[in-house]
């Protein structure tokens, strides 16, 4: 019993096992009927006679945000890791070294997860700034 292996193989595939072969073939014309799929106006993205994808600017702003909230979340788990583990430095002078360490890198994730959620936030700046623009609203610098 002790001898057995137990594999449960769910990620890892052995060089030995036989992969299936894939064995379909496919037609060199292929022929659509008319159907729900088909339409008069394009609904892949593009505008009629553009090359160039017409952008979602609310999704996208959307995107930006929810990135930017994840990048503040971030910061603030890192910050609260810094501070737990300089409690833990003056709490265990044994291996105080190991927890400035540590707090150290919890303070360094901080900076790098704050400057990432100050990059979104200028990233969903620049979204609306250009959703702006595409709609015609214009911006009056006076001074």
């Amino acid at each position: 019993m002790a001898e057995e292996k137990h594999h449960h193989h769910h990620f890892h595939h052995h060089k030995d096992e036989e992969k299936p072969v894939d064995t379909s073939v496919y037609s060199e014309t292929t022929v659509y009927s008319e159907s729900a799929y088909s339409s008069d106006t394009p609904s892949d993205g593009y505008r009629a006679g553009s090359a160039e994808p017409e952008k979602d600017y609310k999704k996208e702003e959307k995107h930006h945000k929810h990135l930017e909230h994840f990048g503040e979340l971030g910061a603030a788990a890192a910050t609260t890791f810094a501070v737990h583990e300089k409690h833990k430095a003056e709490k265990d002078p044994e291996h105080g070294h190991r927890h400035k360490i540590e707090e150290e890198i919890g303070a360094a994730v901080a900076v790098g997860a704050g400057g990432f959620a100050f990059h979104e936030h200028h990233e969903k700046k620049e979204t609306k700034k250009e959703e702006e623009e595409a709609h015609g609203k214009k911006h009056h610098h006076l001074f």
